[in-house]
Formats: structure tokens, C-alpha cells, sequence
């Protein structure tokens, strides 16, 4: 099965796509960013074997409406496109998997107390955005002294814009984001698909220095209250650090914890058997469970 269409949410209208089996609790992604788009969670399609996975591009970037008003680019905003999303495809029973921002909005939603999520994947979380900020800056101490430098002086004199900036950005990334090369061809697809005004809106100019509306996000106080099934991973040298995503899965009621050793930031990437192993089985468990 392959389905492809629109959605009307507040705002603009999002494109989805639905692929795979008929039958089967169908799996949803929720792509980083904010300003991310599903072309980063592609690779979970290895799973429509198994069950529908829907995928779908956040208002505001890839093949989604890209309106420019600054007030719909906030958590509870999205929270509502996702609630809005699944009704429109009758999805009445979902497994949830959010990737990094993905997560903040994993969490928020949950929050709300939704019918029929039957686990929840918490994918290189982001939970609490000055835990975030903390861990990228004791990251940033393991970066060549010149490299400090040039991102220190940028951010103080407000030059994130600049080549400078952006080359010195890279050698963090190439650390804690993604350790292994993209193909030509999948990097201009995520270009092109990347929401440039939501992620600096709500975000700000880099992964490490946040300047946005998130900044000040942290959901650690409310996670008990998630009663789900939930799994939390990340890459061991992930910029979601380890430290902090056993602290979040520690204050979710029987959550699971998995690290990806040889990963950072993007473990669908970087050990793709792997992670989609560990999700297939995660959610299969669960079902039996449940049966």
C-alpha cells in the first residue's frame, strides 16, 4: 500500500505519506528539527513490512504549506496538527516515534492524554532544552581550540550567519550529529526540505545555541505522568548525551533505555540494522504484552 496526500491543519495544509501493510498497528513519525522534514525519517519505511508507518512533513517544511507567521510556530500548535492528522486517517490506534525536537513534541502530545497510543519511542531526545544546552557546551570543550573560538566569537557578536560560523558548526556536527557521510543526492533533498524560519523561530542559529522560543522547554517535571509503553535511545556519542536521556527514561514509569554504541545524533543513519532491530522488536514485545 502506498497513500499520499494533504492534510488541513491550522495554518496551511501538511503532506503525508502512508506505506506498507493494511493490517498492523501503524507506526508515526515525528521528524526533528523543528523545521526537520521526513525525509530524515525515511528509512523507517524498512518497518511497512510489518504494519503501515506513516510519515509526514510538520507545517512549515518539506512538501507541507510554508506559511510566514511567526505565531504557529509553537509546541501546542503542532500538538494539535498531530491530534488533527490522525483523525483525518482514522489513525485510531498508533505506536509514536519522535526523533530529537520530535520528541518535545512526542512528550507535549502525550501529555494531553490521547486514546489509542499504543507505545511511544522516544528517538535522541530533547526534553529539557537548558539540559540540552549544558550537555553541547561541555561537548564543545572536546572541540579544537580554534573552533571554540570562532563559535564563541560568533555567537557573541550576533555573526551566526556567517561562513566562519557555519564551517566551525560542521565540526561539531560531523561529531555528535552525524558521524558518517551523506550522499549528494539525500543532502539536497534535506535541504530543500528544511524549514529555515521555524527552526531559527523556535530554535535559534545552530544545535547548540538556543535562542528561540524552545529555550526555555523542559518537560523533566511532567514526564511521570506519561503511562505508555515508552523506549528512550540515543547514539553514544550523541548531542542528546546518554546522561541525559537515562534521566529522562529513569522519570517515565517503566520506560526502556537502549544506547547505540557506534552512533551519535542519527542512529537511523549511522547503524540503520541496528536501530530499526531494536524498534521492530520494542514495539512487537509490546504488542504481545498487550495481547
Amino acid at each position: 500500500m502506498h497513500k499520499e496526500g494533504f492534510v488541513e491543519v491550522e495554518g496551511g495544509r501538511v503532506w503525508y505519506q502512508i506505506n506498507g501493510r493494511e493490517s498492523g498497528v501503524p507506526l508515526v513519525g515525528l521528524h526533528g528539527g523543528p523545521g526537520g522534514s521526513s525525509v530524515g525519517m525515511e528509512r523507517l519505511l524498512a518497518l511497512s513490512d510489518d504494519r503501515p508507518v506513516v510519515l509526514y512533513d510538520q507545517l512549515g517544511s518539506g512538501k507541507s504549506d510554508r506559511p510566514s507567521d511567526a505565531s504557529l510556530w509553537r509546541v501546542d500548535r503542532f500538538v494539535r496538527e498531530l491530534a488533527t492528522l490522525r483523525s483525518a486517517l482514522g489513525l485510531e490506534q498508533v505506536h509514536l516515534l519522535g526523533h530529537s525536537w520530535g520528541t518535545m513534541l512526542l512528550a507535549d502530545y502525550l501529555l494531553t492524554q490521547p486514546t489509542g497510543v499504543v507505545s511511544a519511542i522516544f528517538s535522541s531526545p530533547c526534553l529539557s532544552a537548558p539540559r540540552w544546552v549544558a550537555d553541547a557546551d561541555r561537548l564543545r570543550l572536546d572541540l579544537p581550540a580554534d573552533v571554540q573560538q570562532v563559535l564563541t566569537e560568533c555567537e557573541a557578536t550576533g555573526n551566526t550567519k556567517s561562513q566562519a560560523y557555519k564551517q566551525a558548526t560542521e565540526v561539531y556536527m560531523k561529531k555528535h550529529v552525524c558521524r558518517v557521510e551523506i550522499s549528494p543526492e539525500e543532502r539536497a533533498r534535506r535541504d530543500a526540505a528544511f524549514g529555515e524560519e521555524v527552526y531559527n523561530a523556535m530554535w535559534g542559529p545552530s544545535e547548540f545555541h538556543a535562542t528561540g522560543t524552545l529555550k526555555t522547554y523542559d518537560r523533566t517535571d511532567r514526564l511521570h505522568e506519561i503511562t505508555v509503553p515508552a523506549l528512550f535511545t540515543c547514539g553514544r556519542y550523541d548531542e542528546a548525551s546518554p546522561e541525559s536521556t537515562k534521566y529522562y527514561q529513569s522519570l517515565v514509569p517503566g520506560a526502556k533505555y537502549h544506547v547505540f554504541e557506534e552512533s551519535s545524533h542519527s542512529a537511523m543513519r549511522e547503524q540503520p540494522e541496528e536501530y530499526l532491530r531494536v524498534i521492530r522488536n520494542f514495539v512487537a514485545r509490546v504488542e504481545r504484552t498487550n495481547a
